[in-house]
């Protein structure tokens, strides 16, 4: 009982430190995992020295991945990948060929062994999904040209690093006298667990979860049970415990409750990779990273700086504008969890020793937080360094997906933002025999608008660059339907740099900027809320009269 009270006081000491270290990690505007590495070391044998429970957390850690690779399987969107096409594939196998390369050659050259450069090269190519994913989603940029590209290619990247995983767990299982037999056989063990998992997800799940899913409690006990049963199904198959879970994910992800899932399960996951990192931090010998930082500073300058190079250049030769390129290589100037989970993964196999787990977690610390950054002020420092950036963007072909109109077009009207409010203005603009060019920043949306026979380009219009490529010489009327104050300002800026002498009307939600927007140039601002109601008011009226 003694045992249970001092496991449960420590349990709640540690949660209690994570949350006040966490609270202090958000208004330094960090992500969880920086903060819950920060807290391992707090909190392990070079700090506070708090941890007895080791077995305990080492469990939890374990289910954490298992949770983890789970999720990532369950949200895997193929779909976003073809969408994406081309570029969600070059680019992700490109970024994790040429950073794999370069990184080991840089190990090579810093004294490390192959197998020591190989491992930390691989690491360096992840980056984190659910990082990114939550930054661009604050941004509002998840549905964003660049957003969407970084999506893609990230999902890639999961499907690179779970076959790594499968790759080194046979590399773990060989024998010394006939290696390649036993290679082959768990080869021929992971083609029948898919073909097992094939049959299953085609005759049996979607009629067990949709059983199941009368009772929402229910399901998500199925999900967890199932999640950790192939997880260990998988490692005593001798594949990884996160290739059984990670198959698990994928099992359910074309169920109609593959949202659902996930979002319950997100939570459980946060929860639970706390304790991975926990884990981690405790076991980092500081002493032995002290050693390290000349190269961890050194990797990391490569993850910062030459990782959004390598897809600035990719996405140039395809002819994406610099801006797209730069925003969406910065998403990958950080490593990933992944990238620890690989590192432990080399470790527990003896591939790789605690000095080099240690050197990749402080490449992550590093890299991680100030990437954060890099992302959270992406177009504060694209505006800085544009000028630069022109080396990697090439003249763009007619067919590029993001022009779809020449500056010597002629319209009426330029839109600006194609949603609900947009169509409707377009609608009763085009009853008046006006023409209009579509802009907006959400590809799919583009698509929808071309589908119904309109003209439309690709746009964010907060980008400065933008009004070069518009034909506004030869169009009369810019109208935006953002509402965002900002970007608003930055395009009624960007347009009068650029000498437009049309009419410009704008769009808010609050009466209170009308008149700054008056001042700065606006002909005219649209107040979708108040215009609503005073036409509703002026149908009661006449009703009532």
């Amino acid at each position: 009982m003694e045992i249970i009270d001092n496991s449960f006081n420590e349990f709640a000491a540690i949660l209690l430190i994570t949350a006040i270290v966490s609270l202090l990690g958000r208004f330094l505007r960090q992500p969880l995992v920086v903060s819950f590495i920060g807290v391992g070391i707090l909190v392990g044998p070079f700090g506070l020295d708090l941890l007895e429970s080791i077995d305990q957390i080492h469990l939890l850690s374990e289910l954490g991945i298992a949770v983890l690779l789970f999720v990532v399987g369950l949200k895997l969107d193929l779909t976003l990948v073809r969408s994406i096409g081309k570029v969600a594939t070059l680019t992700g196998l490109g970024q994790v060929v040429f950073t794999s390369v370069i990184g080991y050659l840089i190990g090579l050259q810093l004294g490390f062994n192959h197998i020591t450069s190989l491992y930390i090269a691989i690491a360096l190519t992840f980056s984190s999904t659910i990082i990114i994913v939550k930054l661009l989603s604050d941004k509002k940029e998840i549905d964003s040209l660049h957003g969407q590209i970084s999506i893609g290619f990230l999902i890639i990247q999961d499907l690179v690093v779970v076959i790594l995983m499968i790759a080194l767990s046979a590399m773990g299982t060989e024998s010394a006298e006939m290696p390649g037999l036993t290679v082959l056989y768990v080869v021929l063990k992971g083609i029948g667990l898919l073909a097992v998992i094939g049959l299953l997800m085609r005759y049996v799940l979607p009629w067990l979860v949709n059983k199941l899913a009368r009772t929402p409690e229910l399901l998500i006990l199925f999900a967890m049970a199932w999640a950790l049963a192939l997880s260990a199904f998988g490692d005593f198959l001798g594949f990884s415990k996160e290739v059984g879970a990670f198959l698990a994910g994928i099992s359910l992800a074309s169920t109609e409750y593959r949202e659902v899932l996930s979002g319950r399960m997100a939570t459980l996951r946060d929860f639970l990779l706390l304790f991975f990192f926990l884990n981690l931090g405790s076991t980092l010998n500081l002493g032995i990273i002290g050693d390290q930082i000349l190269p961890a500073v050194i990797f990391s300058l490569f993850v910062l700086i030459g990782n959004p190079l390598i897809v600035l250049v990719i996405m140039g030769v395809m002819g994406y504008r610099k801006r797209t390129a730069f925003l969406a290589g910065l998403t990958v100037a950080q490593i990933s969890e992944f990238s620890l989970i690989l590192a432990a993964l080399g470790m527990s196999l003896g591939h790789i020793d605690e000095e080099t787990m240690g050197l990749i977690t402080l490449v992550g610390l590093i890299t991680i937080g100030l990437s954060t950054y890099l992302i959270l002020y992406s177009h504060q420092i694209y505006n800085l360094l544009s000028p630069l950036l022109s080396v990697f963007e090439k003249d763009f072909p007619r067919d590029d997906p993001e022009i779809a109109t020449s500056k010597d077009d002629a319209y009426d009207v330029i839109l600006f933002g194609l949603g609900r409010y947009g169509h409707n203005i377009a609608r009763e603009l085009e009853s008046h025999n006006r023409s209009i060019l579509g802009v907006d920043f959400d590809p799919k949306v583009i698509d929808q608008w071309r589908a119904e026979g309109r003209k439309a380009m690709y746009g964010d219009a907060d980008d400065p660059d933008l009004p070069s490529l518009l034909p506004l010489k030869n169009s009369k009327v810019i109208i935006s339907t953002i509402t965002d104050y900002q970007i608003n300002r930055f395009l009624l800026k960007y347009l009068k740099l650029y000498d437009y002498s049309g009419r410009i009307i704008l769009t808010q939600h609050s009466t209170d900027k009308v008149q700054e927007f008056m001042k700065e140039g606006a002909d005219f601002v649209l107040l979708p809320f108040a215009d609503a109601v005073e036409n509703i008011i002026e149908k009661l009226n006449c009703d009532v009269g």
